[in-house]
């Protein structure tokens, strides 16, 4: 199964997310064609409600330990509630690689 694969169904079966990108942006790095390595996640739901930012994120890399161990290189996180989703809609694009040029 495909990294971007797993990392979806694992936050869709926990979290049951009212929105949810999984986004492979292994390609703007210095990495092999076809790399999964590299990813942004932009995740909305109402389990985050109340939670602080790193509980947020700590919360997601727990249930993503396995790939983060053994696959995902980085994991850029966007975390929110659906009243923040719905205040902006949407998330910055991430910085263009630096390393490994």
């Amino acid at each position: 199964m495909r990294v971007e694969t797993l990392i979806t169904n694992k936050l869709q079966q926990h979290f049951a997310p009212s929105h949810l990108e999984v986004v492979n942006e292994s390609h703007m790095h210095n990495v092999p064609a076809g790399s999964e390595s590299h990813f942004k996640v932009t995740i909305v739901t109402e389990a985050f409600e109340g939670k602080r930012l790193l509980q947020r994120h700590r919360a997601v890399n727990q249930l993503l330990a396995e790939e983060l161990k053994n696959d995902i290189h980085a994991l850029a996180m966007h975390t929110l509630t659906p009243a923040q989703w719905a205040e902006q809609q949407q998330v910055p694009d991430s910085p263009q690689c630096r390393g490994g040029q």
